[in-house]
């Protein structure tokens, strides 16, 4: 009974978090087990289907996809199901390089200093001047579109995020007195990073990487509605909402729905974020 009513104060206290973490935990179990939960093959076209109206509106009392078909009939909520497995690919995937890439430069910058910290810095300026919708553009441009380059690209452009906070933070903890026993005990480099700076800036990698994680959801929609992104042939909510552009008024759910996973999916990502930097982030406790 104790722990039912410590469980209750917890989620009342937190309510953003708890629902960014509900619909974070939907997002991922879709795309985990879309092969077996989606109603439809998503890339199953019926002509006889197209543009059909949702199933449960009055317009479409006679079609069998729930969220209605698109321009060639193909269910829009199997197509949807399977989109949440691309989008979070290029979440995740892009995250961990651009995370990879950024903590070990960090705590390289922090930790040591002088020309190193100033070398990378001013390559980190540099990353920052190019606008990346611009940047990814360009590479997409000349180099073709697939989810690969898209995950690469931005994995290779978001690591400066990473560096420069961590960066901060490794300043100041090496001035810790922690970290000056840890070397009068004859502690190298190395292992003081690993044993005592990395746990320290966990917590913040871990806030940022959540939000980064929707931010790349939207790049990758953006730059796939631009048809520099996904392959056309594969389900994914950008492609969708470009396959929609000439049917809004009309057809009004094959550019509704998507929207839709797209505003909760980035919703969930965004307050789960909020809520872990609340929890973790020291001055917030003030």
């Amino acid at each position: 009974m104790k722990k039912t009513t410590s469980t209750w104060k917890f989620i009342k206290k937190n309510p953003a978090g708890i629902l960014g973490l509900i619909l974070v935990i939907l997002t991922v179990g879709t795309a985990l087990f879309a092969d077996w939960i989606a109603p439809f093959d998503p890339s199953k076209a019926s002509l006889g289907a197209r543009l059909d109206a949702p199933s449960w509106t009055a317009e479409g009392s006679e079609s069998e996809y729930f969220l209605g078909g698109d321009q060639v009939g193909r269910d829009l909520l199997s197509r949807i199901m399977h989109g949440a497995q691309i989008s979070l690919m290029v979440g995740f995937f892009g995250v961990l390089i651009s995370l990879v890439i950024g903590t070990i430069l960090g705590l390289i910058s922090g930790f040591f200093g002088k020309w190193m910290d100033n070398f990378i810095m001013r390559v980190a300026d540099i990353q920052l001047a190019f606008p990346f919708i611009l940047f990814a553009i360009v590479i997409m441009s000349v180099l073709g579109t697939g989810i690969w380059k898209i995950i690469i690209i931005l994995g290779l452009t978001y690591w400066v995020g990473f560096a420069r906070l961590i960066r901060g933070q490794v300043i100041s903890l090496k001035e810790q007195e922690f970290v000056h026993a840890a070397r009068a005990s004859g502690g190298t480099n190395f292992t003081i990073i690993r044993r005592h700076i990395l746990p320290n800036v966990m917590s913040s990698i871990l806030v940022l990487g959540t939000m980064y994680i929707a931010e790349f959801i939207l790049l990758e929609a953006s730059l796939t509605f631009l048809g520099l992104g996904v392959d056309p042939t594969i389900p994914s909510w950008g492609g969708m909402l470009a396959d929609s552009r000439n049917y809004v008024t009309t057809a009004w759910w094959t550019a509704t729905f998507p929207g839709i996973a797209i505003m909760l999916t980035v919703l969930g990502f965004n307050l789960l974020g909020d809520w872990l930097r609340d929890r973790f982030d020291p001055n917030m406790k003030v």
